[in-house]
């Protein structure tokens, strides 16, 4: 298991993976879903727990005197709830020949469709032997602990021939995500689109804020407890009518509030002195990452305004070099939101079941990329000259 370190596994301790920086060779880029704040708020707010189908085995790698070399979050799952990548079929076919697909090892930030580093190593010489190193851990812990399969879903790119290399399967899926050219302003961003894509979102966004709606932009110390007890009920509100049960408790969001303030964007809507509707945002060290949104009243184009419009302005006026807008939604291609393939590596015990996903596998990777070029054919961006009105 990489020579002289070994891979162990913890049982709570997101505390793990604090220290841990990313696979990568240079400095790495800070990711708020795998920092110890994220993480630990999830498992002390009781939305990550046993009792929640997300048991806590996070993988740490040890050198010879103990200390931290590398860790891997990880839960053993007892469905395939919150995850974003989906292998029901998997079970269920898994199942009607006679096998148990659960429980399986989940390696990822729980609920969250956002790419970020999986194996955290410590960089330098040696570091691609210990990114292996805990790959295998994966692995080795599945079949100490009879489990059927391992899913370190969301993973950069540059992790996956890590994963191959210990036997893992490579999936693909899509995404859409919004890349910041260096514009200065949004009428920069829209000055690169198709003269009809662009008059499209002017009117878009004058109409989402008719009836007096005013947006705000509130981080840091503006988080205040008023202000979670107003998101969180837009959060209930739309979590309970499309996933039937939200996965996130109240406590979450006072934890992230005390640990992690800065690093989280609010973007609300305001109508006659309340607060109507709102999109929690995280921010990473070059991205913006927004994650789900919530109202308590229905008017047109406000999801569009403040989930996707507002977050560009963001990453524009800091900087940053893109958004990633969560999972799915073709909706966001019209908006400058473009294709992105996302990775995952699967680890599939039983041979046979091995085999079939395998075989999907292979013919599912070339339709996530033929459907990704047809999609980006058909961008709202400019195709030539003569176009700038």
């Amino acid at each position: 298991m990489g020579g002289a370190a070994r891979a162990s596994r913890t049982g709570s301790g997101a505390s793990q993976t604090e220290s841990a920086p990313s696979g990568s060779e240079s400095t790495p880029v800070y990711n708020p879903f795998v920092s110890h704040a994220f993480l630990s708020s999830l498992e002390d707010s009781g939305s990550v727990s046993a009792q929640t189908g997300w048991l806590p085995q996070h993988i740490v790698l040890r050198g010879p005197d103990g200390s931290l070399e590398g860790a891997m979050p990880a839960y053993v799952k007892t469905h395939s709830m919150g995850e974003y990548v989906f292998d029901h079929a998997w079970a269920d076919a898994f199942a009607r020949a006679g096998g148990r697909y659960y429980p399986k090892l989940q390696c990822s930030a729980p609920f969250t469709p956002a790419t970020g580093p999986r194996l955290m190593v410590l960089p330098g010489a040696g570091a691609a032997a210990r990114r292996r190193a805990l790959a295998a851990g994966g692995r080795a812990l599945c079949e100490q602990m009879g489990l059927s399969s391992v899913h370190a879903t969301f993973v950069p790119e540059s992790e996956i021939a890590d994963f191959e290399a210990e036997g893992y399967l490579h999936r693909t899926d899509q995404q859409f995500h919004f890349r910041n050219e260096g514009y200065g302003a949004y009428e920069d961003f829209l000055a690169t689109l198709a003269s009809r894509k662009r008059k499209q979102l002017r009117k878009e966004r004058k109409a989402a804020l008719d009836n007096d709606i005013t947006i705000h932009w509130l981080t840091g110390s503006d988080l205040t407890e008023e202000i979670w007890d107003v998101f969180y009920e837009f959060y209930i509100d739309t979590g309970g009518r499309k996933w039937g049960r939200p996965y996130l408790t109240r406590a979450f969001y006072s934890l992230i509030g005390e640990r992690m303030a800065e690093d989280v964007l609010l973007v609300m809507a305001r109508q006659n002195g309340r607060y109507i509707a709102g999109a929690i945002n995280f921010i990473g060290g070059d991205c913006l990452y927004g994650r789900h949104w919530g109202c308590i009243e229905d008017h047109p184009f406000l999801h569009f305004e403040v989930c996707y419009h507002q977050a560009i302005d963001f990453a524009i006026a800091r900087g940053l070099a893109r958004v990633e807008a969560g999972a799915q939604g073709e909706h966001k291609l019209a908006r400058g939101y473009l294709p992105a393939t996302t990775h995952s590596a699967h680890y599939i015990d039983h041979p046979g079941l091995r085999r079939a996903v395998a075989d999907y596998l292979e013919r599912e990777r070339r339709d996530v990329e033929e459907i990704g070029r047809l999609l980006s054919a058909h961008g709202p961006f400019r195709k030539g000259d003569g176009d700038a009105s």
